[in-house]
Formats: C-alpha cells, sequence, structure tokens
C-alpha cells in the first residue's frame, strides 16, 4: 500500500465524478466550518459541537434503520439536539451538564437503532468515520442548499452575535437579543454539525467545526483573521484529508484529522515563539529603564 501515490491519486480525481463531487462538498463544508468555527471558539461551544453529533449520530443511525438517507436524518437529529442545547442550556452554568445529558442519551439510542440495522457493516462504520466518497448529486444539493442558509443567515446576524460573543453582558445591556442569538447560532452549528458527519464521522466533526478556528485562535486575536485563517485550516483539511486518502483508500476522517491536528500543533509553536520573543523584549525594556546604581 502506498500512502504518496500521486499518479494513482491524479487518476482518481480526474477520471470518478464521485471523487470531483467529495472535493466539491468538502470545499463548501470548509468555508461553512471555517466560518462558523471562531465563534465557536469564542462562546465556548466545542463540547456542545460534540453533543450536537451525538445526535447527529443518533438521527443518521435511525435513518439507516428506515432505509432513507443518512444526510437527511443526521441533520433532522442535529437540529433537535441544537434546538435542545439552545434552549436547555442558555444560561452558562447549565450548558455543560444539558450537553452531556445530550450526548449520552443520543449515543445510547444511536447504538440501538445500529444494532437492529443488518445491513452491510461499512454503513454502520461511516456513520462514525465518515463516507465522503459516497456523497451523489443529491446529497451534494442538500450540502449547497444547507450551506447557503447558513452562511445567509450568519450574514444577517453576525455583528450582533459577535458583540454578544464578545461581551455578552453588555450585549444584554445595549438591548441585544442575545438569547434568540443563542438558538439561532445553535441551529446553524447544528446544521453544519450534520454537513460535517458525511465527511469525518459523528465521532470526529470537531477536528472540522472546532480545531482550525482553535488553531487560527493561537496566532490572532482579530475576529476577522482568524475567520480568514480559520477557512483556510478548514479547507486544507478537508480537501488535504480526501487527497492524500484517495491512494492507500483509507477512510477520509483520519487524513483531516491529522491534517487538522498537525496545522493547530504548527500554531501552537508559532504562538509560543511570539510570547517568548515578547517577554524577552519586555525583559530588555526594564533593564534599560532601571537607573544603574
Amino acid at each position: 500500500m502506498d500512502l504518496f501515490d500521486f499518479g494513482k491519486t491524479w487518476e482518481l480525481i480526474t477520471e470518478l465524478p464521485g471523487v470531483q463531487t467529495a472535493l466539491l462538498a468538502a470545499l463548501i463544508l470548509g468555508l461553512v466550518a471555517g466560518v462558523l468555527g471562531p465563534l465557536i471558539v469564542m462562546r465556548r461551544m466545542s463540547f456542545a459541537v460534540h453533543g450536537t453529533s451525538e445526535l447527529a449520530f443518533t438521527g443518521g443511525a435511525a435513518a439507516l434503520l428506515l432505509g432513507i438517507g443518512v444526510e437527511y436524518g443526521a441533520l433532522i437529529g442535529a437540529v433537535v439536539a441544537a434546538l435542545l442545547l439552545g434552549i436547555l442550556g442558555a444560561r452558562d452554568a447549565d450548558r455543560d451538564s444539558v450537553i452531556g445529558v445530550i450526548l449520552s442519551f443520543g449515543l445510547g439510542m444511536g447504538v440501538l437503532f445500529l444494532s437492529f440495522y443488518k445491513g452491510r457493516s461499512g454503513n454502520k462504520f461511516g456513520i462514525l468515520t465518515g463516507q465522503i466518497i459516497t456523497i451523489d448529486s443529491t446529497n451534494l444539493t442538500l450540502f449547497v442548499v444547507s450551506s447557503v442558509v447558513v452562511l445567509a443567515v450568519l450574514a444577517l446576524v453576525y455583528r450582533p452575535l459577535l458583540f454578544a460573543s464578545v461581551d455578552r453582558n453588555v450585549a444584554v445591556a445595549r438591548g441585544v437579543p442575545v438569547k434568540t442569538l443563542t438558538v439561532v447560532f445553535a441551529l446553524l452549528v447544528g446544521i453544519s454539525t450534520a454537513l460535517s458527519v458525511k465527511v469525518v464521522g459523528s465521532l470526529l466533526v470537531v477536528a472540522l467545526m472546532v480545531t482550525p478556528a482553535a488553531a487560527a485562535a493561537r496566532v490572532t486575536a482579530s475576529p476577522w483573521k482568524a475567520t480568514v485563517l480559520s477557512i483556510v485550516f478548514a479547507e486544507v483539511s478537508a480537501l488535504g484529508g480526501i487527497v492524500l486518502s484517495l491512494a492507500p483508500g483509507l477512510p477520509v476522517s483520519a487524513f483531516v484529522t491529522a491534517i487538522s491536528f498537525l496545522i493547530y500543533v504548527v500554531c501552537r509553536v508559532i504562538a509560543w515563539q511570539r510570547d517568548r520573543r515578547t517577554r524577552v523584549r519586555a525583559v530588555a525594556s526594564a533593564a534599560e529603564l532601571t537607573p544603574v546604581a
């Protein structure tokens, strides 16, 4: 097995329409995940993404059992989870416990549904680790429509949402509808999480929805720069993961998570070196200002 057979990889990309469709879906998903990611990190909702993915898993497993499209079941499950998190976990003090309850319930019910399914084991495995190569024109239409809806709604609420994310108390005092925005944003995250399940599976959604944004946050404090970097990192992870997985025929999720983790580590190193230089300059400046006895 050759992990880096670029000739075979190029052949698969150019000759198989399914691979081209998968790359287009990953391109769309990278944009959506990259835009939402910084807000997720800013609002400390990384655990919520994981909880939402578990009900997306439940919905996908139920859809598989009923013989309908897994993506539709995952979307319904993720939206239900987002509504529950947005309504029941509106208060920061309640959020973690609500997420824990939803996560455990979703995982348990998903396992139950899969135990009743007697079809191909690969279909079961795909819900957990992703099956992006199986995306067809119908799936792609759902990707495009859902992504356009998410980006359009986000564009409408971005400024007040960013304000509420940076300083919730001041936003409330200024009359920003923080509770409504919390529910709306939870729904946007839920839809995006459902789309991510097809790429990396319900177990590894955080690799696309959170890790690129977390990496960007290490190297810049600007929300705009963080968003741009998050999009770039998400695109590199999603597209690079697919391309690298083609020749060996291994799960896409393994490469997506590896690339996103590598990017995060590099950003951590860059941040550490920057902070170290800042400390050295501060010490040097203090030494210059200290009078000689």
